[in-house]
């Protein structure tokens, strides 16, 4: 019997500082963001955000609170992705216990082989191929199984709930070992059968080895090895030689001419912001690595920021492959998010604090003016009420 086919001994080992938490620069953009964004606007942002938080929530047919990507009714489900960002970003916001049902409640839905849903009904049917119920983009998403790692690393940093881990553990290794990667340890799109990819481009076509899964199961490796550690469970190793097997491989989706990041090496191999910030900030990076990418962000600026909020990819250009028709210019294909301002003004405010600093202020003043959408572009904005664009921009000015 192998020791991944038992349920986890705990033995006491040394517990070293956690993992997954914000990276030592963006220490320095919260403290000059807070310099910058008036205390007015910091009350309003924090209010509303505690808002939507409370208006997202839809009551389960056994009594448990989830929480919707919006308050507007739009999407009628619990997803997985959404309320990982809610938790890292804006925890303090939120009640420990309906956290930790919400957490348990979507685990029920995990497939036999490991699979995390997209999503769960409030009725409690798990749905697992992202885009309409009976028109499902494709089968899965391969997103999922490293965002529920990271949802119970953050539930666990914030609020040092070990034993809800040692509960969960088997089913975080069995997602985890689930996800399809190459032999370079990168995560792993077949183009004969695709998948689809992170859930803020799941309409989008990109195959073979992953830019933004790749990162974020990078991060979901070393969060479970960090957990093991702190339960006393000894099985932290293979999850650190994971991470640094994909840390070794990234370099496959490197541009040399640009310095930025290939989506994916085979469909959709275009420069990715998103994939490329984020990586930066779970510390795939290295110093030279984030001065050629922040350098080409800075630089190509009108190209990728709009009233603070941030394309997938520059401007004019589209995704050259698709599940679904997405004109150029809207929504996962051209529209502009706040999804990802954590991670971008950190890397550009290494090389211009003040740009990065007012894409933040530009960010809050948008959502005071325009309210605050999903995304947005020149013709107005999609889906209303929507949370983690609150809750990732709350970040900058959170406790």
């Amino acid at each position: 019997m192998g020791i991944w086919s038992i349920l986890p001994v705990l033995i006491v080992v040394s517990t070293p500082s956690g993992s997954g938490a914000a990276p030592p620069a963006a220490v320095g953009v919260r403290e000059r963001v807070r310099q910058r964004l008036e205390p007015e606007l910091q009350a309003w942002l924090r209010a509303r955000t505690a808002e939507l938080l409370r208006d997202c929530r839809l009551r389960a047919s056994d009594g448990t609170w989830l929480f919707a990507p919006d308050r507007s009714g739009h999407y009628r489900a619990c997803w997985v992705r959404d309320f990982a960002y809610m938790v890292q970003y804006a925890g303090d916001l939120l009640e420990q216990q309906e956290v930790r049902q919400c957490i348990q409640y979507l685990l029920r839905g995990q497939r036999d082989d490991g699979l995390i849903p997209d999503r769960v009904t409030a009725e409690g049917q798990a749905i697992y191929g992202p885009g309409p119920l009976q028109r499902p983009l494709a089968e899965y998403a391969l997103d999922n199984n490293a965002f529920m790692v990271q949802l119970v690393a953050a539930y666990v940093r914030r609020w040092d709930d070990i034993d809800l881990f040692v509960r969960v553990y088997p089913a975080l290794h069995k997602a985890l070992v689930q996800t399809p990667r190459s032999p370079s340890g990168l995560v792993w799109n077949d183009p004969a059968a695709p998948r689809c990819p992170y859930g803020f481009t799941d309409t989008v076509r990109k195959t073979g080895e992953l830019l933004f899964c790749s990162a974020l199961y990078y991060q979901a490796a070393r969060d479970l090895a960090w957990l093991c550690r702190k339960a006393g469970i000894r099985n932290a190793a293979p999850y650190d030689a994971w991470a640094e097997q994909i840390r070794r491989s990234l370099r496959r989706l490197e541009d040399a001419k640009t310095g930025m990041f290939f989506a994916a090496t085979k469909d959709c191999r275009q420069l990715d912001v998103w994939g490329t910030a984020y990586a930066a900030w779970v510390g795939l990076l290295d110093n030279e690595q984030r001065r050629r990418a922040a350098s080409y962000m800075v630089q190509n600026r009108e190209r990728i920021f709009w009233l603070g909020h941030v394309r997938h990819l520059p401007d004019p250009q589209g995704w050259r492959s698709l599940f679904a028709r997405v004109p150029v210019g809207s929504y996962q294909n051209g529209a502009y998010w706040t999804v990802p301002l954590p991670w971008v003004a950190t890397l550009i405010h290494e090389e211009d604090p003040q740009l990065a600093e007012t894409l933040v202020v530009q960010a809050v003043r948008t959502f005071r003016e325009w309210g605050i959408y999903e995304c947005i572009n020149r013709e107005g904005g999609r889906v209303p009420g929507y949370v983690a664009s609150a809750t990732n921009v709350y970040w900058f000015i959170a406790p």
